[in-house]
């Protein structure tokens, strides 16, 4: 009896208190509902709402186009000619097509164009590859120099090329700034002897800092059989994106903690050991945000620099397809500007997934 009491009474208490479990599980349910919301719902309707507004300008453009052209060719050669003109562009011809922003339907399009048109081009890579196999074979055998393909570059091959001469000229900024930045930081005399150097050709064009590169390269490279192109690409791109490397790393160096600075004197570290043991690790958070800066300006002068420079690459490839002026020239322009953009971001990712690894604060995006 006095069990079956018990049983009750827990029956009851639950059934007392049944009303605030199911409130607290529906508060929880409700926020999750609502970080769900903000993480994942509004994103998807922000793409969506920008694809709208994307197809919505680029009809409003296309019909401004179309309707410029045929009165074009009624003020031009009369009605008939517009007739013509009206009939041809709602045929969907190539001939006469609008040329103006590409709607995202045809970016789409134009990307899976541009994938095609890479298999294509690996595919005759690969039978030219085992073509000439023999060939090289023997020419390796001579010590001569293989055969290589020297078609035209797919769109791919592009984008790995520029992201060769990215990380290239990262990596020069990389040797040239931390070592100065460093002795600078060091010595407040140096750092102010030198600091109207850094004002001066910090904010020069990168295209001023190509034509210097260029003069200096053709001269050094002058019967040479290296890619001069590629040398003065990197070395450009280098020089363009150092300075926030440099100026961060001799902050960087300079506000270390004296307390730190003092310890070392007392343990008797060497000039090495106190720079790679204490200066180092303590300048790592404002060197590794030099180093991002440097990244994301290093990948957007690349193309200008490319583009100028005439060297393979993601820059070139935006240039001759302006040039071309084809009905899909526009539509291949945007999809590279999508790439630029999502590459752009994945090494800013990359370089602070980096930093938090090796630096003792976490750096926010």
């Amino acid at each position: 009896m006095k069990d079956r009491s018990i049983h009750i009474l827990n029956f009851v208490g639950l059934g007392f208190f049944e009303p605030a479990i199911r409130l607290a599980t529906g508060e929880e349910i409700k926020k999750n509902l609502i970080a769900l919301f903000k993480k994942v719902l509004l994103p998807i309707l922000s793409v969506g709402l920008f694809l709208i507004l994307w197809h919505t300008g680029a009809t409003y453009l296309y019909n401004v186009e179309k309707d410029a052209r045929i009165e074009k060719a009624m003020t031009d050669q009369g009605e008939v000619a517009a007739l013509e003109m009206r009939t041809c562009i709602e045929s969907g011809d190539i001939s006469c097509q609008p040329n103006t922003l590409p709607s995202p339907a045809q970016v789409w399009t134009a990307y899976k164009s541009l994938l095609a048109d890479h298999a294509v081009i690996s595919g005759k890579k690969a039978a030219f590859a085992d073509k000439v196999a023999v060939t090289n074979a023997q020419r390796e055998e001579q010590g001569l120099a293989a055969i290589t393909y020297t078609g035209r570059p797919s769109f791919v091959d592009q984008i790995f090329t520029s992201l060769k001469t990215v990380f290239a000229g990262f990596l020069l900024a990389l040797f040239i700034a931390v070592p100065i930045g460093i002795m600078l930081g060091l010595s407040k005399t140096l750092r102010s002897s030198v600091n109207w150097l850094i004002q001066i050709f910090k904010p020069v064009s990168p295209v001023v800092w190509l034509l210097l590169v260029f003069m200096i390269v053709k001269t050094l490279t002058r019967g040479s059989d290296s890619d001069s192109s590629f040398i003065i690409s990197f070395i450009s791109v280098g020089l363009c994106s150092m300075w926030a490397t440099l100026v961060n790393t001799s902050m960087g160096v300079s506000s270390v903690d004296k307390d730190y600075i003092n310890v070392a004197k007392v343990l008797q570290l060497s000039v090495a050991q106190k720079v790679f043991k204490i200066i180092l690790p303590s300048s790592f958070p404002l060197i590794f945000t030099g180093l991002r800066i440097t990244l994301s300006v290093a990948w957007m002068v690349l193309i200008a620099i490319e583009l100028l420079a005439q060297s393979p690459g993601l820059g070139s490839f935006v240039w001759e397809e302006f040039q071309n002026g084809a009905n899909d020239s526009n539509s291949k322009i945007i999809v590279a500007m999508f790439v630029i953009g999502i590459i752009g971001f994945l090494l800013d990712r990359i370089m602070l997934t980096i930093q938090k690894f090796v630096t003792f604060t976490e750096e926010t995006a």
